[in-house]
């Protein structure tokens, strides 16, 4: 393969990839979108905070109680651990739930609703404009 080539199949490589994520992103985006639309909000109440062992410090992950339609309690466990803790015991936030599933539930907040898409988009972007820059490059 000669070395120009080369580059043009790597950098069409980072090119599609990027597009890859971007459309992954786009996808967890619209499902955000549509939780949000079309889906039963209510309150939850943080009932305790489970601890993890961290590098230097505890990180903490907050389960949530909250009740369906049916008047159902469920519980939620948060897949973000962090410190310190977001939540205090009792705290109560405004949660979305699927109404097929009620046990699918997101925390009405920025990175709880959008991380999904945007550190997705994060990785693409830089990938789609060097990607995208190098065959504007070569190919105009």
């Amino acid at each position: 393969m000669r070395r120009p080539m080369f580059w043009l199949v790597f950098y069409g490589f980072l090119a599609a990839l990027g597009v890859f994520i971007a459309y992954m992103a786009w996808l967890q985006f619209t499902k955000t979108q549509n939780l949000l639309a079309d889906g039963i909000k209510t309150k939850a109440k943080v009932i305790h905070l489970e601890v993890f062992t961290g590098d230097n410090n505890p990180l903490y992950s907050p389960v949530f109680e909250y009740k369906d339609r049916r008047n159902q309690v469920l519980e939620y466990t948060s897949r973000i651990r962090s410190y310190p803790a977001p939540y205090k015991v009792g705290d109560v936030v405004s949660v979305v739930y699927d109404k097929q599933k009620p046990e699918t539930m997101k925390v009405i907040s920025f990175w709880d609703l959008y991380r999904g898409s945007v550190i997705p988009f994060m990785i693409a972007a830089p990938l789609l404009v060097i990607g995208f820059s190098y065959l504007a490059f070569r190919l105009i």
